[in-house]
């Protein structure tokens, strides 16, 4: 599959990247698959030409027109983030031909000296992270892989770097927000009551919905619903989220731009799936490089 991306000469801001060095540059291998933190500018923006590719060519996103005809998706937030990729090292090329995966990884302390959570736009992270003050949060965002890459030795890729990289930074909560295509929540009633009854996130890691965007999840009694049925019509990042043991916002909200349908998603650190910790190693080491 051609994975080229179209380079653009304008650049829409300076982002500092890869402010975080780690002990080994490449956090994960899998097969031909590496996984690390985007180290230039240029690698940046194939990440940026990945998500556009995908929520605007794939899913329909309406971009800034700026945006749109860079053929790039960015935003504020970007100058200011880690940006996880995931590059198939078997294509040819240079890295910034081989990127096939990406994540947004903002940590609490960068997002408080700059302009905070691209998630507080939905939600009340702000509550959230106040109520915690002893916890340390990073928002993973914009996870993006290319249609011929979705699959499970990707899906480990990403996760290998989540993982590395938090456990890297003492971090103990990771969330942000999770998509349903579409901005009808109603057409999602069935996987949103599901959520609501399974796995509502409550008590000290209850999230609302910024005033007057939020539309509740719990649309059918629970008598009602089908899990099966539910989790087969979960997107295949909400499923995994699920798998790994997060909780979820009582509420959504539409995000007309992305035209999506948006939970938060809450995954505390001590609440992962024990199997899943096994899976990678409590030090990251299984996949590390």
């Amino acid at each position: 599959m051609e994975t080229h991306v179209q380079r653009s000469l304008s650049k829409p801001f300076l982002a500092p990247v890869a402010q975080f060095q780690p002990t080994h540059p490449v956090l994960g291998r899998i097969g031909s698959l590496e996984v690390r933190l985007a180290a230039t500018l240029s690698e940046v923006e194939a990440a940026q030409a990945l998500r556009y590719r995908v929520f605007v060519e794939e899913m329909g996103a309406r971009l800034p027109p700026e945006a749109m005809l860079q053929k790039r998706d960015y935003d504020t937030v970007d100058r200011y983030c880690d940006h996880l990729v995931v590059l198939d090292t078997a294509l040819e090329g240079d890295s910034e031909d081989q990127i096939v995966g990406t994540y947004r990884l903002l940590r609490q302390e960068v997002a408080s000296r700059h302009d905070g959570f691209y998630s507080q736009s939905e939600f009340n992270v702000m509550d959230l992270v106040g109520r915690n003050p002893d916890k340390r949060f990073v928002e993973l965002g914009r996870s993006c892989v290319l249609r011929a890459y979705r699959t499970r030795r990707t899906l480990e890729a990403l996760w290998q770097g989540n993982w590395a990289y938090a456990l890297a930074h003492g971090i103990d909560v990771m969330f942000g927000c999770a998509s349903f295509p579409g901005d009808q929540p109603y057409a999602h009633a069935l996987a949103l009551s599901f959520l609501n009854h399974a796995a509502a996130a409550k008590a000290e890691w209850g999230v609302e919905a910024i005033a007057g965007r939020g539309v509740s999840t719990d649309m059918m009694p629970v008598e009602a619903i089908n899990p099966r049925a539910a989790i087969a019509a979960m997107p295949p990042l909400i499923k995994g989220y699920l798998r790994v043991g997060a909780l979820v916002s009582g509420e959504a909200v539409v995000d007309p731009e992305f035209r999506t349908t948006d939970v938060l998603v809450v995954l505390p650190v001590k609440q992962i799936n024990g199997r899943y910790i096994n899976h990678y190693g409590a030090d990251a080491s299984r996949f590390a490089a």
